[in-house]
């Protein structure tokens, strides 16, 4: 089926959002297409985007595993899995769907658009796994997981992020995988009048400290000093520290 000619505008925005251009415009159209349209204007569209929804889902879930094996090889399987689960979630593919405007581009009918359904996390969490569905299906999984990447390098910033800012928690795992080792946590100081104090950390890990931080609470210094130790580990695995003998 010919795209209409109203429709091409959205369809050259999505893809310059995307930074690719589709060789099967089609395939865009359909994704971009909720199955409200279809039951208010049979015939206007080639399909809606359920199909596309499922095989997108599939294929995030492949591209993020496979990112996430070659930033974290230090990483168990259970750390992997929520790592994952805390990309590929409704909030999480919501907010790059908004990031693309896919939802100024969506085709919807009438009583789903008047209900709010651009601003649903549902909605939008469901176009983009078919936009992803739709590149896979244009130009195959290679040039896919560019584009993954590239959308959600923003979430892929750090370790801590993925474990819903918990960078003792991340801290924690890659200590235990790389040097099947617990990092230690000392209070060295704590200044300042009661109501206001502050609290000096030390973190060390087989007694080498590592890492000081400082919060307003005992658990928010740990939390400093864990997110400080995660830049100086991450960057470089087993360069930036040795164990001693």
């Amino acid at each position: 089926m010919n795209i209409p000619e109203h429709r091409w505008p959205d369809i050259r925005a999505v893809e310059t959002a995307l930074a690719y251009r589709f060789t099967t415009p089609s395939l865009l159209d359909q994704a971009l297409t909720h199955r409200s349209f279809i039951h208010e204007s049979p015939g206007e569209a080639v399909g809606d985007n359920e199909r596309l929804e499922f095989l997108g889902d599939a294929v995030l879930d492949l591209g993020i595993s496979s990112i996430l094996m070659k930033k974290f090889p230090d990483y168990q399987e259970g750390s992997l899995t929520k790592l994952r689960s805390s990309l590929v979630n409704d909030r999480s593919l919501a907010r790059l769907a908004q990031r693309l405007d896919l939802g100024d581009h969506l085709r919807l009918g009438k009583g789903e658009d008047g209900s709010g359904g651009r601003k649903k996390n549902s909605v939008l969490a469901n176009i983009f796994e078919a936009v992803i569905a739709a590149v896979y299906l244009d130009a195959g999984f290679d040039r896919t997981l560019e584009i993954i990447e590239s959308l959600f390098s923003t979430l892929l910033a750090s370790g801590e992020d993925f474990l819903g800012g918990d960078p003792k928690s991340a801290l924690q795992e890659l200590c235990r995988s790389r040097f099947n080792l617990a990092p230690c946590y000392t209070l060295l100081d704590q200044y300042g009048p009661d109501h206001e104090k502050t609290y000096l950390i030390s973190l060390s890990i087989d007694e080498r400290q590592v890492a000081q931080g400082t919060g307003r609470s005992k658990k928010e210094a740990e939390q400093d000093a864990a997110r400080l130790a995660l830049e100086e580990l991450s960057p470089s695995p087993g360069e930036t520290f040795c164990r001693t003998p």
